[in-house]
């Protein structure tokens, strides 16, 4: 699974702006790009202001379609002329462990 994390930072007179378009990127992209598995729009607890996108692909050529979809596309023309960012946090292929857990 290839997975990435952003931030933006964003006019606080914009962020009901951003949230709209980071939903509809993450609700589209999901409904139309079958490598995607997880599109997240997640607030910063101390920085309002403050937005991370934390997505999960199948892999990276999947993530690479996205890129080039018209759903990312619409995304970043819709935030260019406010959003500062992205900001990469992560970018890379999940390590999974192969010994099973046990809880209690």
């Amino acid at each position: 699974m290839y997975q990435i994390a952003v931030a933006f930072e964003i006019p606080a007179d914009r962020r009901e702006e951003f949230i709209a378009a980071a939903l509809e990127d993450g609700r589209n992209s999901a409904a139309d790009e079958p490598g995607t598995l997880r599109f997240e729009l997640v607030e910063d607890a101390e920085q309002p202001n403050r937005f991370y996108l934390n997505e999960a692909y199948t892999d990276e050529a999947a993530f690479d379609v996205h890129c080039e979809g018209p759903h990312f596309a619409r995304f970043f023309e819709l935030i260019k002329d406010y959003a500062e960012g992205p900001t990469w946090l992560v970018r890379g292929t999940r390590i999974t462990d192969s010994v099973p857990h046990q809880v209690g």
